[in-house]
């Protein structure tokens, strides 16, 4: 009596033609922010910046820099208010240290929504101590 063995040829093709489908379908599902770097310009100023920018640096969790210029977190709104009350450019750039989490960044960005900066840009490098 002879036994009766099923026959995976079939299965093991239709396994592999779903990887493959999910293969080629996997990257473009992925979802992400689109994200508008600012552009580098050579003719900058000597200090690695254009004029006129406001460059705001979180170091730590209370102390923040604007533009070199140490100041606290707590009077971050209100000196940002005096900063752009005259300006037409209503923009600024934010970096912050690698080790800092980012909740600390989200704070300063809602500081800095509500002081009515309109264009908000995240300078995409790391700064060391």
């Amino acid at each position: 009596m002879s036994k009766a063995e099923p026959n995976v040829v079939p299965l093991c093709d239709v396994l592999l033609v779903l990887l493959i489908i999910f293969m080629v379908i996997t990257p473009l599902v992925q979802k992400g922010i689109d994200v508008k770097l600012p552009e580098t310009q050579s003719d900058s100023t000597a200090a690695g910046q254009p004029s006129g920018l406001i460059v705001l640096t979180l170091k730590n969790s209370d102390v923040v820099e604007i533009n070199g210029t140490p100041s606290e977190l707590r009077g971050l709104l209100e000196e940002l208010r005096r900063l752009y009350s005259a300006r037409q450019d209503k923009t600024i750039f934010i970096r912050a240290l690698a080790k800092l989490p980012f909740s600390k960044v989200m704070e300063v960005i809602d500081i800095v929504r509500g002081a009515g900066i309109e264009t908000l840009a995240l300078i995409p490098e790391y700064i060391e101590d």
